[in-house]
């Protein structure tokens, strides 16, 4: 397949599913969709892709052209797997750290962090500790944690998307974390926190 017809797909269909989570939000989960930043300028994503020194994949670009992050806020990791979409600074930030730990003496009998990992989520919108990351040559979505756990969790952004996408829309189906509310927020659970799990809705599909 032709590379620029590549791009234009994985741009589309991360593009219409983010629209769908969107959708979603804006029925459903208005406090959630409020938390998040708006999106970012081409500009502004090839200085990030400049600072980085990785080519920043056309599907990451769309949906940092949809919403660049999200505010510091407790509501604020609403993705799927109670994940938080970072901002720029804390994408930079993180990598920079995990770099330079790969670089540290005797790090190199380990894989910490390639240079082709592009940290996308994280475990709060100010605790980078836990995340998710694309890597740029791959496509593919991975874990790390701080304690050096790497894995592959997704095969591409386009697929963590539409799983969280139909998870909001058939949540019937979902056999894992389930979408739920509180106070407006979407909240995946059931909560481990008894105070959050008291106020927890279950989402069913069902009309409010």
């Amino acid at each position: 397949m032709d590379d620029d017809l590549r791009q234009e797909i994985e741009r589309r269909q991360v593009t219409d599913a983010w629209r769908r989570i969107d959708t979603w939000l804006s029925a459903h989960a208005p406090a959630s969709l409020a938390v998040l930043r708006p999106g970012a300028t081409e500009d502004e994503i090839d200085r990030l892709q400049t600072t980085l020194g990785v080519r920043i994949p056309a599907g990451l670009r769309a949906l940092w052209r949809l919403h660049a992050g999200v505010n510091v806020d407790p509501s604020a990791s609403f993705l799927l797997g109670r994940w938080s979409l970072m901002d720029f600074a804390s994408v930079v930030h993180t990598y920079e750290r995990e770099m330079m730990l790969q670089r540290l003496p005797g790090a190199d009998r380990f894989t910490l962090w390639r240079h082709a990992w592009i940290p996308v989520c994280s475990y709060s919108a100010d605790d980078s500790s836990y995340g998710l990351y694309m890597d740029a040559e791959t496509g593919k979505l991975g874990y790390w944690d701080k304690y050096g756990e790497r894995r592959i969790e997704f095969e591409s952004l386009t697929t963590y998307l539409e799983e969280m996408a139909d998870s909001l829309e058939a949540p019937s189906l979902v056999t894992g974390y389930r979408p739920g509310l509180v106070n407006d927020s979407l909240v995946w659970g059931p909560p481990e926190h008894p105070s959050e799990r008291a106020l927890w809705v279950e989402y069913t599909g069902q009309t409010r």
